[in-house]
Order: C-alpha cells, then sequence, then structure tokens
C-alpha cells in the first residue's frame, strides 16, 4: 500500500510520541521513589528506606553475589519500587555470610559498607503469633529456637508449667528484638502450614518510648548522671548530726 509523504510524517510523529510517553512510564516505574511494601525485607545493611531507594541504582550486584540465591530484584507488578533488591524468609533466608558478600558489592553505599558484622545487622525483628505458635500450644518444639543464628541471646525459651494437667511444661519462645539480625532463619524452618514467627521490619514492629522518661539504668544523661547517691547519704547524715546537736544542748529539736 502506498503511503503518501503526509501520511508518512504523521505516523512517524504518533510513533515517536507513544514511544516518548512509553518511555516515560518506563522511567518512572525504574526511577520511583515510592514507598516500598511495608512488609519489604531488604539485604543486610541497608539504610533507612527513603536513604536506600535514593542511593540504590536497581544495579542487580547484591543480587549476584549473593552465595543462596537469597536476594531477589523487585518485579513489575509484584513487588513495589521495581528493580530493588529484597529477600523473603519464608522461602530463603539471609544465611549470614560472615563476609557479607551483598555488602561489598554494594557501589553506591545503599547497603552500609561500615557493617562489617553480620551479627549486628538489622533487616527486621521476628514476631510470634502465641495462637498458632505449637510451643505455645504445649507441644515440644523448639525449631525457631535452634536454627537461630545468636541462640539464647536474640531467642531463648521460656518456662512455664502446664497447670492443666500439673505434669507438664511449656517451652515458649522469647525474641529479644535488640538482638534480633531479623535474617528470617526461624521463619524459614517453622513447621506450621502458615509461619507462626515471622519477620517484618522493625518500624512495623517496634515501638517508642518517648524522649521526655528517663530510664535510670539506660540513661546516661545529666540528670542521671548528676545523681550520686553517696553525696545524698552524706548529707543526710550531717543534717541528722546538726539536728542531734541542737537536741543536746537547747533541748529542743528545732528552734
Amino acid at each position: 500500500m502506498s503511503v503518501t509523504r503526509r501520511q508518512f510524517f504523521i505516523r512517524t510523529a504518533q510513533t515517536a510520541a507513544a514511544g516518548a510517553v512509553a518511555g516515560t512510564i518506563w522511567y518512572q516505574l525504574l526511577s520511583s521513589s515510592a514507598q516500598a511494601a511495608p512488609s519489604m525485607l531488604r539485604p543486610p545493611g541497608a539504610l533507612d528506606n527513603q536513604d536506600f531507594l535514593a542511593r540504590c541504582i536497581k544495579c542487580g550486584n547484591c543480587v549476584n553475589d549473593c552465595p543462596f540465591d537469597t536476594l531477589k530484584l523487585a518485579r513489575m507488578g509484584k513487588e513495589n519500587t521495581q528493580g530493588t533488591p529484597f529477600f523473603n524468609a519464608r522461602k530463603i533466608p539471609c544465611h549470614m555470610c560472615e563476609d557479607i558478600p551483598c555488602v561489598k558489592a554494594c557501589p553506591t553505599g545503599a547497603l552500609d559498607p561500615e557493617l562489617t558484622d553480620i551479627k549486628q545487622a538489622e533487616m527486621g525483628v521476628a514476631v510470634i503469633d502465641e495462637e498458632t505458635c505449637l510451643a505455645f500450644l504445649g507441644l515440644r518444639c523448639e525449631i525457631c529456637y535452634r536454627v537461630c543464628p545468636k541462640i539464647d541471646k536474640a531467642i531463648d525459651l521460656q518456662y512455664r508449667s502446664q497447670e492443666r494437667t500439673g505434669k507438664h511444661a511449656f517451652f515458649e519462645p522469647v525474641i529479644h528484638s535488640e538482638e534480633c539480625t531479623g535474617c528470617g532463619m526461624c521463619e524459614h524452618a517453622c513447621p506450621t502450614d502458615e509461619a507462626a514467627i515471622r519477620i517484618l521490619p522493625k518500624e512495623l514492629v517496634k515501638g517508642m518510648v518517648g524522649k521526655h522518661y528517663r530510664l535510670g539504668w539506660k540513661d546516661k544523661g545529666r540528670i542521671t548522671r548528676d545523681f550520686k547517691p553517696e553525696a545524698s547519704a552524706s548529707k543526710a547524715s550531717t543534717s541528722s548530726a546538726k539536728a542531734l546537736n541542737t537536741l543536746n544542748n537547747t533541748g529542743k529539736l528545732y528552734d
């Protein structure tokens, strides 16, 4: 079919316009700074979400260097922030490589290069559903406890007697969030059909006490530092001696 000169230029312009629109949409999808799915788990050393998305160039180096195939790149239409690395702990957890190859592979610092001890990673925190956890139901299950890379630190077992029978006991797993790295070993190993223990980002789990509270056993600020029990005791002793001296001299405790 013959095409006139005018039709040729019209079709060329239409094709170029369609290509520009498609290219713009694709670029926006790849470079989007939209918030990731709330439950998305990032590799070890990942910065806070906003900083991570600003620095991650979606190169895939961390994914390629992961020896256990743990890390994946988010896909269009499946997960948010397409092209960024994440992992699904139920499928393949982080195996806590001592040399942390994913961090070393990151060229932009989206994965903090200062993370040199994998046991200091903060990928998330484990949360237990006590209504479906076998241990809380009275069955002897210690799988999450046994597979934890920081056993007796991130997870330990709490003994509780079985009041119904008087002969048995519960051995319930307890999570210590300050020690949990969020590796996902526990979630991956959980024997229930749907994991009774799951890894979630800390911002979804942890609360905040508030800066106006002072915890004396933790706070090293001015108020705690200036409180000196020895000095207070010395002042009390001096005050008592002065009162006794007044009583002996005047017969009255107070003037």
